[in-house]
């Protein structure tokens, strides 16, 4: 990561999060491609998760191959906001952590 990602950075790591609404994620990466701290991953939607969504964003989520967004990193976001940026469904939000 270049010396001016890390300046622009907003917090420390640990503070925010990036919260993915996987009703709106289509999983085209665009989160993956500009997070300078490796915070997401692209993969296949958990079970769960797409237990708990409705019939037409189940439907949604078929047409778009199953695949989303998912943050196994989400500690290490400094809050720089490119991924919210980057997101052509706008799907992710930044939030305080608990």
């Amino acid at each position: 990561m270049s010396a001016t990602l890390t300046r622009d950075c907003k917090q420390a790591p640990g503070v925010i999060a990036p919260v993915v609404d996987l009703k709106r994620c289509e999983g085209k990466g665009d989160c993956v491609e500009v997070c300078p701290e490796n915070v997401f991953e692209i993969r296949r939607i958990d079970e769960d998760d797409y237990r708990k969504l409705d019939f037409l964003h189940r439907l949604k989520q078929r047409v778009h191959g199953m695949k989303v967004a998912y943050t196994p990193n989400a500690d290490a976001c400094r809050s720089c906001g490119l991924c919210v940026t980057a997101c052509p469904e706008r799907a992710i939000k930044l939030a305080r952590t608990a």
